[in-house]
């Protein structure tokens, strides 16, 4: 059920709506719009009977909701939502740049790094504290002690942090030491870690998983949203499929899928997706012209000697020259979508 208020609907009215949800034993939750509010009810394993709202001041109408997920749907809010991670926003019409060596391994790393991320005017920082790697003896990570430098380079640069948590107990110390929670590709479906994150006071950045469908995706990222964290931030990384020419399959296809189903931000990782350096750039590039909201950028001061995943990091002069390129095309196609949305107001008019 979706509860839709009037434009002119005051805070009072949304607050007795939900508690009228509450009431009822489900959980209410507001989604301010540009001209309205929204309220999702989540709880209930049936339909919602709307003759409870109908006549409740400030509210317009009662929706039934037919899809399996509420919250992230841009049914609630056909806006396009904008998550606050520490000094910057991700989504609204920007193009977001998350940049950085895929783990942290030593402070002159890591910081010859941050330099050339903050230099080409980006805004966030990515680095691996935790590293779940497929082998149990390839490198893991620094831990807590790895969180610490990511958290010296925000002090440094002025870089937002987003770093992976594996488990409870590391979204615990992402909270404490970045800004953003990663959750990996192989946790995507790790559900009660979702609901964990979802308790969270940090915005969560949602990979999809390996093999995941769209739906599996999205109800994943209603997870976290049901627990009443509304601040996520879902990206495309790749998915396994029978081609071995690189590391993942890049699926652009979702970002546009995901735009017209979803009012989430979505960005896409075209390191991971491809898992070589050559294929970087033009899966970049092809990413923020379909619409991505932004890209997640693997950058190491000396990839040769990366202690994982080198093959497909940036050096920082190349990470330069792309950050300008991208930021080009993001130019134009924001310019094309200006001008359509200029004609269509003067049709409206007309």
């Amino acid at each position: 059920m979706l509860i839709v208020m009037k434009p002119d609907a005051s805070q009072s009215d949304i607050e007795r709506v939900v508690q009228v949800i509450e009431r009822l034993g489900f959980k209410g939750h507001p989604m301010p719009g540009e001209s309205r509010t929204a309220i999702g009810i989540t709880g209930n394993r049936g339909s919602v009977d709307p003759t409870h709202f109908e006549n409740l001041p400030g509210v317009a109408e009662a929706i039934r909701v037919t899809k399996p997920y509420k919250l992230i749907s841009s049914d609630l809010k056909p806006g396009r939502s904008v998550i606050k991670v520490g000094t910057a926003s991700i989504g609204g019409g920007s193009l977001a740049m998350i940049a950085g060596p895929c783990a942290v391994e030593s402070p002159e790393q890591v910081f010859a790094a941050a330099e050339a991320v903050a230099a080409s005017g980006a805004q966030f920082f990515r680095g691996g504290a935790f590293k779940p790697r497929t082998s149990p003896y390839a490198f893991q990570g620094k831990g807590e002690d790895g969180l610490k430098i990511l958290a010296e380079v925000r002090d440094r640069f002025g870089l937002n942090i987003v770093t992976e948590a594996m488990d409870e107990h590391c979204i615990d110390l992402v909270e404490k030491y970045g800004d953003c929670i990663q959750i990996g590709a192989r946790n995507m479906q790790n559900f009660s870690l979702l609901k964990y994150a979802g308790k969270a006071s940090k915005p969560v950045l949602l990979k999809r998983g390996l093999s995941a469908t769209l739906d599996e995706f999205l109800l994943a990222a209603e997870y976290i949203m049901a627990e009443g964290n509304y601040n996520v931030i879902l990206c495309e990384r790749g998915i396994r499929t029978f081609a071995d020419h690189a590391r993942n399959t890049m699926d652009l296809s979702i970002v546009p899928a995901v735009r017209r189903l979803s009012h989430l931000p979505i960005i896409i990782d075209p390191s991971h997706g491809t898992g070589h350096n050559y294929m970087v750039e033009p899966l970049a590039l092809a990413g923020t012209a379909v619409g991505a909201d932004g890209l997640i950028i693997e950058v190491h001061p000396c990839p040769e000697e990366a202690l994982c995943d080198g093959a497909q990091a940036l050096t920082t002069d190349q990470f330069s020259r792309l950050y300008s390129k991208v930021q080009q095309v993001h130019s134009v196609i924001a310019a094309q979508n200006d001008t359509e949305r200029l004609h269509q107001s003067l049709e409206q008019i007309a």
